[in-house]
């Protein structure tokens, strides 16, 4: 009988010791809160590291094309004037790039190995999201939500651009667009 405890003792020792490194692997260790909204303060055109990770990541990963990071100065500060904000080129009437669009918001927004929500998007620092007359906010858990710039008076009166039908737009907190939260661990 001792023999069989010994044995059994063994196993699970084993099976313990596997776990625990196949779930850190799989969730890349504990995650980053949802990410408060972090308004632009200052004009800093320059393309931060974190953000050209997920630009690339992203056109690597899904198609389309990069659309640009950083803006010239000029008006109030934007997350793009701080080069914080990624720019993705899809246009909404084409089937192909909404069904990129789709993929993307899904592997964004999926719970990771340990069941926590989002887990992509808040291992970037995502603050929000705009497509299609939509938003994703971090504050809201990423539920989406209707989308109207504050330049338009109506989704009638606001060009494709404004209205983000012929690009996503990705922005970072200043820790994503640094590069120092867990999913650039290794790519930056």
């Amino acid at each position: 009988m001792s023999v069989v405890r010994a044995l059994l003792a063994v196993a699970l020792l084993a099976t313990a010791l596997m776990l625990p490194a196949s779930v850190a692997s799989a969730d890349g260790g504990p995650i980053e809160d949802y990410a408060p909204y972090e308004p632009p303060t200052r004009c800093s055109p320059h393309d931060r590291i974190g953000t050209i990770a997920v630009g690339r990541w992203v056109v690597r990963r899904f198609g389309g094309a990069a659309g640009g990071i950083s803006r010239a100065c000029g008006g109030s500060p934007s997350e793009h004037n701080e080069g914080r904000a990624f720019d993705w080129s899809v246009d909404v009437r084409r089937p192909a790039d909404r069904r990129r669009v789709r993929q993307l918001l899904a592997a964004l927004f999926a719970p990771d190995a340990a069941g926590n929500p989002a887990a992509l998007a808040r291992r970037m620092g995502v603050m929000y999201v705009i497509w299609d007359d939509t938003t994703w906010s971090s504050w809201r858990r990423f539920a989406p939500a209707p989308y109207l710039n504050a330049g338009c008076p109506s989704k009638r009166e606001c060009s494709r651009t404004l209205r983000h039908r012929d690009h996503v737009h990705i922005s970072l907190t200043r820790e994503g667009a640094r590069g120092r939260l867990s999913w650039y661990a290794g790519r930056v």
